[in-house]
């Protein structure tokens, strides 16, 4: 398995992958090798996630747990690939997995080439030429790239209807496999805040401009000039934005009311969900959010942009509000309408809980499994390593699955 980031490292990506390792152990017969990044220069680390599974980390020199630079990215390739080796000759593989076509997918793709260890990829969203502006540069080089790695895969997943319809404009007919990300539903569960304290609006993400906090600032400050209703507002997160966040609360004169709780750990999530009145996600581009899902089997209502796989667990007036990128003033209407009406709140968070029962981890790691075994089956051979025998582990492949 490879992917480039893993908590602490990274976004929601890898708060995936965490997930599914999780209930991976749960499966006695499959054995997971996973290959990602360590934030240090020269060290590589190894550490026993749980029975069956393993993490291998290749140092990468990383200066920002929330995203990876170009540079940073081209070792983690280099290195990654390195690791795989090494373990191929120590290890009979059935199926690699890799999360996002660059630059885990690459990984794949050349192990694919040199040993014939089929691949499922899974599209995560910035890997997708189109979804982020920060990479417009670089799509027109990598799309070629792109396509060939989501060609030779076994099975390619997409995590929303709309992921699926950005892939397509990259590379027309390419089969996919919609599997959504998921929640934790007996970790976040609703739980009414209390009536004698500020009305609370908590955005849940990296502080990053493409996350759109500025907006739901800005929005925030308007509304708070025009209300007489205590207000809060609870960033958590961090990222190369906060300083100009802070800089804007106090530039519009609402420091006092906004909380900037920076990282907070996924055991204490559950509680900041349960402190709050209402949930936004003003993104400019989302594939599906896990703090999304978070908030919604926290109960709350939730406002979000039109854009990716939110705009898909939302309809407008049933269980949140849509507004479309950057329009603070829809913002603040849809701030004040859910302000002024509590049971409308209430309707809505019951009804996001009822939606999100189905979004479970099990099940959505069973899918995962079931999709490597259909490529595992219909794959050729794997191909020897050179300088090794099949007795090396008794002939053939392992009984239990390796990924």
């Amino acid at each position: 398995m490879f992917d480039n980031e893993f908590p602490p490292l990274g976004g929601g990506t890898g708060v995936v992958n965490y997930h599914l390792l999780q209930e991976m152990a749960s499966h006695r017969d499959v054995v997971v090798d996973l290959v990602t990044s360590s934030r240090t220069r020269a060290r590589y680390e190894t550490e026993r996630f749980a029975e069956r599974i393993t993490i291998y980390k290749v140092p990468v020199d990383n200066r920002n747990i929330h995203h990876a630079t170009n540079r940073e990215l081209l070792r983690y390739s280099w290195r990654g690939l390195r690791m795989a080796q090494r373990l191929l000759r120590a290890h009979r593989y059935d199926v690699s997995f890799a999360f996002a076509g660059v630059p885990a997918g690459a990984i794949s793709y050349l192990l694919r080439l040199t040993h014939n260890v089929p691949y499922v990829l899974s599209l995560q969203g910035p890997d997708v030429p189109g979804f982020e502006a920060r990479y417009a540069y670089l799509y027109p080089v990598l799309t070629p790239l792109i396509k060939r790695i989501w060609r030779h895969a076994g099975a390619v997943t997409a995590i929303s209807a709309e992921q699926e319809v950005l892939a397509h404009r990259t590379l027309p007919g390419l089969p996919l496999v919609t599997i959504p990300n998921g929640v934790d539903t007996a970790l976040f569960t609703p739980v009414h805040p209390e009536s004698n304290r500020p009305f609370t609006i908590v955005c849940v993400a990296r502080l990053i401009e493409r996350k759109g906090q500025h907006h739901l600032l800005n929005a925030f400050a308007q509304l708070r000039a025009t209300c007489e209703q205590p207000l809060q507002l609870l960033f958590v997160g961090t990222g190369d934005a906060e300083r100009a966040l802070r800089e804007s609360a106090a530039r519009l004169q609402v420091g006092d009311s906004v909380t900037f709780k920076g990282f907070v750990a996924r055991d204490r999530m559950p509680a900041v969900y349960q402190e709050a009145d209402v949930f936004v996600l003003p993104s400019e581009q989302e594939g599906m959010s896990i703090a999304l899902l978070e908030a919604m089997a926290s109960g709350l209502p939730v406002i979000v942009t039109d854009t990716g796989g939110t705009a898909e667990l939302v309809t407008k007036g049933e269980n949140g509000e849509i507004v479309p990128w950057a329009d603070v003033s829809a913002l603040v209407r849809a701030l004040r309408e859910l302000l002024q009406a509590d049971d409308l709140r209430r309707r809505m968070g019951a009804e996001n809980r009822r939606r999100v029962l189905r979004f479970g981890w099990p099940a959505l790691a069973t899918r995962y499994l079931e999709l490597c075994a259909r490529v595992m089956a219909s794959a050729p051979a794997a191909r020897p390593v050179a300088g090794r025998s099949t007795a090396d582990t008794g002939g053939g492949w392992q009984r239990e699955p390796r990924a």
